[in-house]
């Protein structure tokens, strides 16, 4: 059965328990792939049906080519869609999430976006545009306006394409008007997300209108947050078990684990959400939760998966329940990501649930999603941990050796001889650099817009080119076999 709103009766899963037609939007929503399916709006849902947050349904905002895909998908099922939990022990539970009531593909109406985020009913407008959509300078983090979508928006020849433009004249609107300001939430895997957010839309703001940049300053909050649930890419067999098991016909479900957690400042300009009934942690610093979760989750799995790759895994789960890359995840989420964490409850429950978590064969996670767009990861998750390791006299050879099996799988070349898809912005870069290394091994690390100082670093080259060393001369199963050995 076709999933829409005139077939929710009838389908067998659970279903919207309110009337949709009765949620007013108050959140717009930038980026909706599968992780903010998976977690904000999911918790937004949680909310509705308890009859709570009805003025703060979602509408969804795409700028990107391959944001209109999901604006069809959604629109031909009145924005409704499902969300299955895959549980350790194989159960499946789907359940239909409805809080995402409109979508906007701004490319084809512009104006309509701007109008959109200049309503007053608009309270919240939230992120999930990836690491990579921040728009950052990797030489230092500053905002680029040499980026030529960015320098488009500023002539102002044509209507806004990029979020910095849309979200400026939004917000330029509403100053104009006399109305509020909306909150600004991101919801990506960065370090301090909410600063680097105020960040970007400031600096764009300066730019374009140095008296709106004033007045962002004066009203606009960007509450920090962390965000947690490992959601892999919908597969066909995703699709065809909703339809096989469930009798549901859905174009785009999205599958996660059952784990979910969302850690937030409370700092809103214009109210919000009382997401902390939905299972939400409001606090007044996240900051130590946020690095709790990059550097023993995201790190992690960064810590795994080249290693994993080279050594022909291609499921998180089939690597993570090999006792040998356990082991190894083990042993850097305990001696050298854990001595770099402020202590926060649940803390030590949340490290020794990361490897069962990794584990679960049934969310099919694969070690290409994790492998890709490296050069806006590794330099947020991981780096940081070498760097506290290194001023404190702390243990850097695992993280070390890990920046080197990204090195050697940015040859593109795997073990067997055959061919790697380096999925990086850098990767035109990135690639002959790391294929030089042969014969210049410190070639990948030199690269100080990526890297900064640590080339200058030498316990951290000696363990980078030890490890770099041994995965040409015996691979990526043997070198973390030494690595363990030496450390037992």
């Amino acid at each position: 059965m076709k999933l829409n709103a005139a077939n929710l009766s009838a389908l067998s899963i659970p279903t919207p328990g309110y009337d949709r037609g009765q949620v007013r939007v108050g959140i717009v929503h930038f980026g909706v792939g599968g992780f903010h399916r998976a977690h904000q709006a999911m918790y937004l849902d949680r909310l509705l049906n308890d009859g709570l947050a009805g003025e703060w349904g979602i509408c969804g905002v795409g700028v990107l080519p391959n944001d209109r895909r999901m604006q069809e998908a959604l629109s031909r099922q009145d924005h409704l869609y499902t969300l299955m939990l895959a549980h350790p022990d194989g159960t499946r539970e789907p359940r239909v999430i409805g809080s995402i009531v409109d979508f906007r593909y701004a490319p084809d109406d512009p104006e309509g976006v701007i109008e959109l985020l200049a309503d007053p009913a608009v309270r919240i407008i939230s992120l999930t545009i990836t690491e990579g959509g921040y728009n950052l300078r990797d030489s230092d983090a500053g905002f680029d306006i040499d980026n030529p979508a960015v320098q488009r928006d500023l002539t102002g020849d044509g209507p806004p394409a990029t979020v910095f433009g849309l979200v400026a004249a939004g917000l330029a609107r509403r100053r104009e008007r006399g109305l509020p300001s909306p909150t600004i939430v991101s919801c990506d895997n960065i370090v301090e997300n909410g600063d680097v957010a105020r960040r970007v839309f400031t600096s764009y703001a300066e730019l374009a209108d140095p008296g709106l940049a004033q007045w962002m300053r004066e009203h606009t909050r960007f509450p920090n947050s962390m965000v947690d649930r490992i959601t892999p890419v919908t597969t066909p067999e995703v699709i065809d078990t909703l339809a096989t098991d469930f009798d549901v016909e859905d174009s785009w479900p999205v599958v996660a684990e059952p784990f979910c957690m969302w850690v937030l400042e409370d700092d809103f300009a214009d109210g919000r959400p009382p997401w902390e009934r939905a299972g939400v942690k409001l606090v007044d610093d996240v900051r130590p939760y946020e690095a709790m979760k990059l550097r023993l989750l995201n790190a992690g799995h960064q810590s795994l998966c080249y290693f994993a790759y080279l050594s022909g895994y291609r499921l998180v789960h089939e690597a993570a329940q090999d006792p040998l890359f356990a082991e190894f995840l083990s042993r850097y989420m305990d001696s050298e990501a854990m001595p770099t964490l402020q202590p926060v409850p649940g803390l030590h429950e949340f490290k020794d649930q990361l490897i069962p978590r990794f584990a679960n064969a049934h969310v099919r996670d694969t070690i290409a999603r994790l492998c890709a767009e490296s050069s806006d990861r590794i330099p947020k998750w991981l780096l940081p941990v070498i760097r506290d390791n290194l001023a404190s006299g702390g243990p850097v050879r695992l993280a070390a050796a890990t920046v080197a099996s990204w090195a050697r799988y940015a040859e593109g070349v795997d073990e067997q001889g055959e061919p790697i898809d380096v999925v990086d912005r850098l990767a035109d870069t990135l690639i002959p650099i790391a294929r030089s290394q042969r014969d210049n091994p410190p070639a990948f690390i030199e690269n100080r817009a990526i890297f900064g100082d640590l080339v200058d670093q030498p316990r951290f080259v000696e363990a980078y080119r030890w490890a770099l060393e041994s995965l040409h001369r015996v691979g990526a199963r043997a070198t973390l076999e030494a690595l363990l050995r030496e450390r037992s």
